[in-house]
This record gives structure tokens, sequence and C-alpha cells, in this order.
């Protein structure tokens, strides 16, 4: 029972793991560098990290379209839920058994207002127990912090970071990043979507495999990874 994650570029994930397809931070529409369409992707979930436009995205339109649960902190599910979208929320250090894993929501650095302004609670990264075990953590849009020695000691199979610098870790602390957490792979996110976020992600995982056991997986935006 393996789980497939596929990158759609920026921060936009697909997973696809018992059964169920997961989407996070769905910014399709605006995304430069998005490979494929919200009204072409199925979903029975979404995940939010946080209130920004270029990860709330088409969360309310693909919402809307496949009736999918979508899982964020309570102020995001509130204020979604006013738009008529079936929520859960939940919050930082908070677990949840859902139908596709064990969800807890972790600690991030960053802001989280929504694009019409509204307060967004706190952001928020993804540690995902899937049912048959594996430990991925999606960290979403942060800077680096020492706690991450703690959610390293999950043992993690898959850490998706993001590496782009400005908004969140660049590739100096995304490297400290991948030392603490001390995973078995990571997939770098959230670079080259704009200029202002424009990385050598292949010198970044050139200098990760120097300095870690940890294995890069350098997807093309609409490549996918098995976590086996």
């Amino acid at each position: 029972m393996n789980t497939q994650i596929t990158w759609y570029g920026h921060a936009a994930l697909g997973l696809k793991t018992s059964g169920f397809d997961v989407l996070v931070d769905p910014f399709f529409s605006g995304n430069p560098a998005a490979s494929a369409k919200a009204a072409d992707l199925p979903a029975d979930f979404i995940l939010v990290t946080h209130g920004h436009g270029d990860h709330v995205g088409d969360t309310v339109a693909i919402a809307k379209r496949t009736g999918a649960l979508v899982i964020s902190n309570f102020e995001i599910c509130n204020w979604l839920g006013k738009q008529g979208i079936k929520t859960h929320g939940q919050h930082l250090g908070g677990g949840r058994q859902h139908p596709f894993g064990y969800l807890k929501l972790t600690l991030a650095l960053h802001g989280s207002a929504l694009p019409d302004g509204s307060y967004g609670g706190n952001p928020a990264g993804f540690l995902l127990t899937t049912n048959d075990g594996r430990k991925i953590y999606l960290a979403g849009d942060t800077g680096l912090f020492g706690d991450m020695r703690l959610i390293g000691e999950e043992e993690l199979d898959l850490a998706v970071i993001p590496i782009g610098d400005n908004y969140t870790m660049g590739p100096v602390d995304a490297l400290r990043a991948v030392k603490l957490l001390q995973p078995r792979h990571v997939i770098p996110i959230h670079f080259n979507t704009f200029e202002l976020i424009a990385q050598d992600a292949v010198a970044w995982a050139e200098q990760v495999e120097r300095e870690t056991s940890t294995k890069v997986h350098l997807l093309r935006p609409g490549q996918s990874y098995t976590v086996e």
C-alpha cells in the first residue's frame, strides 16, 4: 500500500494513499508553474497549511466541485465554512485519525492572513502517518526552527520542504533543516515559481547528499515520487 506524492508546482501537492486523493495547498489558477488545472483534479480531502492566496488557491472551487473535506486550522476552516465548504479544524500539536491516515498539525514560522484580509490563525505544517505506517512531513511555508529535531525523532520516510528563500527557508537553512529532520528522502518545493524565489535546486541537492544520508528527489511540476 504505497503512497504517491505529486508536485504540481510552487507548493501544490497531491497524495494518493489508501485509495484517497489528497490535495495540499491547491494553488493552480494564477500559478505560472502549475502543471495541472484545478478543474481536472480529483479530491477526497484538501489540506491547507495557511491562509495566503498562493496556498488557499483554488480550495473553494475544488471543494465545491468534488465535495472534498478541507482540513486546516480552526480559523481557516471557519472562513471556508461560511462559503459552504465542509471542513475539519485542527490546531498546532493536535492530531486526528482520518481515513487516509493520522494527521498532526506542526509548527511553522510564517504568516497566515487570508486573501480577503481575514485573520487566518497560525500557519502550520502537516505530519502524516499513513495507514501503512509511513511518516511524511509537509513543512508548509516556514523558516528554520530548532524543534525540527523533535519532528525528526519520528523517523521520517519523507520530508517536503521549501527552499525558495525570501518568504521561507532558503537553500542554506533548508540544508540545516534536513540535518535536523534526518528524513530518508526529501523533496524541495516553493522555488522557481517567480524570479524572487529562483534557486539552483540541483546544486542544493548535491550539497544535501554530500553532507547527509538523505536522498533528494528533484521533481519537475507534474512528476511524482512513490514512498515505499
